[in-house]
């Protein structure tokens, strides 16, 4: 089955209502995206092209990803809040042969980029339509590029079938809209809130997206009293920020799910005084797309602390466990690596089977991520081995930040930690050995990365902690920020 049957079974029946909104303004008709997404197709590559898409969150990106994937085009989107030097990196490891790009984006790619919206980009909705695709459902429709702990991306290969597995779980276990429903898209189309599309399609649910481009919590909030039965996928930091408008919920909110880094309780008890029970908790990666436990609605509801601060409980069609260092079960509050596999599960990485073969082992998923189950079923992430540093719903990984500190000459050696911090989850901290400004790290770190990837403060110190072996003891830095 290929994912452009979900806008299909829609445009037959819904064909004149609503389907993307700017704002509060409607975009397109279900049969006038379902058109476009056609037209759009016959003008795409053969089979397997990969389309790369490099925006702010535009009502384009809907007609773009169902016209890739009517194409049987692979979809890439790259985070408009990367670095130009890593989108071209992106770029470059996917091998995309036709780039769209915002206005804002494209002057920025050393590659041809067809700008969204411009004449040209209209000219290919002039031709006639494609015929609907017929796919197996194993065809590769979605390259998630995730940073590794190499800093260099990895592409995780979603087929057709994994995100049907995400939809579907989506709708069994978080969220049941109808045609009478919206997703509002506050955040990043690239990542969670565009994988949250396909169920919302598949239900007849508008498509908003801010006239912002971007999430501004009063716009949110307008827009949630403005469109009927509203649901979105929010980053942590973003739940905080509406709080803090000390606005109460929108009559017509009805879910907020809210992952892709820390909730701490204190948190989310504030966020559930001011908005009451709409919210549901995802724990996912890219290589499981969204999909790997969470808390339901109900679980959010009379509930006490450590419940709470979990990550739930396995979702509809994943098995998830946690492992020893010898791959046998951990016992009840035991710590050990979480795994899962099931149909949501990626079948790779892009043109790297070394870290496929590290990552997928008997067709089970090694998330990283260490944990551990309770009595009751309830998951707790206990610490990433990976290091990530989840700072306002995106991914940082030390590594890459410091590999290019290490390129300041001023530099002698790096250590690049998360904090916990109140309004982003975690911040990213740099202990620095060497001589050297922090003024003079930040106008380094600005040529080389994105703005968000730079750490929040440095802490100049003598030597960094190291065991015997010479490893940086990255539980030492953080113990001293404690």
């Amino acid at each position: 089955m290929n994912l452009f049957a979900l806008l299909d079974q829609a445009a037959s029946r819904f064909g004149d209502r609503g389907a993307v909104y700017l704002g509060d303004r409607q975009v397109l008709s279900w049969s006038q995206l379902r058109d476009r997404s056609l037209r759009l197709a016959a003008s795409l590559g053969a089979p397997g092209t990969r389309v790369a898409v490099a925006s702010e969150n535009r009502p384009e990106i809907v007609e773009l990803m169902f016209g890739v994937w009517a194409a049987e085009c692979v979809y890439v989107p790259i985070n408009y809040k990367l670095h130009p030097r890593e989108m071209m990196q992106i770029l470059e490891d996917s091998g995309a042969e036709v780039v769209f790009a915002s206005p804002k984006i494209a002057p920025t790619l050393n590659v041809p980029a067809e700008v969204i919206g411009s004449s040209s980009y209209e000219d290919r909705f002039a031709g006639a339509p494609s015929a609907p695709p017929v796919t197996d459902p194993q065809t590769l429709a979605w390259l998630f590029y995730t940073s590794g702990t190499t800093g260099k991306s990895k592409g995780a290969m979603l087929s057709h079938r994994n995100l049907m597995a995400m939809t579907v779980s989506h709708l069994a276990d978080f969220d049941d809209p109808d045609e009478n429903c919206s997703l509002v898209h506050g955040a990043p189309m690239s990542h969670g809130s565009g994988l949250y599309v396909p169920p919302y399609v598949l239900r007849g649910a508008r498509q908003v997206i801010p006239e912002s481009a971007a999430f501004e919590p009063e716009e949110f909030l307008d827009l949630c009293e403005h469109h009927p039965g509203c649901s979105a996928f929010l980053a942590p930091t973003m739940v905080q920020r509406l709080v803090q408008t000390g606005r109460s919920c929108p009559a017509n909110l009805r879910t907020i799910v809210y992952g892709g880094g820390p909730m701490y309780v204190e948190s989310l008890k504030k966020a559930l005084a001011a908005f009451g029970p709409v919210f549901v908790q995802l724990y996912g990666q890219g290589e499981a797309p969204m999909t790997i436990t969470g808390l339901r609605r109900g679980d959010h509801i009379d509930t006490d602390d450590a419940a709470l601060g979990s990550v739930g409980y396995a979702r509809s069609g994943v098995d998830v466990a946690v492992w020893r260092e010898d791959d046998t079960p951990a016992a009840v509050g035991e710590i050990g690596e979480i795994v899962c596999r099931g149909d949501v599960v990626m079948s790779g990485y892009w043109k790297n089977p070394e870290a496929t073969a590290a990552t997928l082992q008997n067709g089970w998923l090694r998330t990283g991520d260490m944990g551990s189950f309770d009595e009751r079923g309830y998951l707790t992430l206990r610490d990433r081995s990976k290091d990530v540093v989840i700072s306002g719903g995106s991914n940082i990984y030390p590594r890459e930040v410091e590999e290019v500190l290490l390129e300041h000459p001023g530099v002698v050696e790096a250590g690049v930690v998360g904090a916990p911090d109140e309004e982003w989850g975690e911040v990213v901290v740099a202990f620095i050995v060497g001589s050297v400004t922090a003024q003079e790290l930040d106008a380094h770190l600005l040529e080389r990365i994105a703005r968000f990837k730079r750490p929040k403060r440095y802490e100049f110190i003598d030597e960094l902690p190291k065991n015997s072996y010479g490893k940086v003891l990255k539980r030492a830095l953080r113990e001293r920020l404690r």
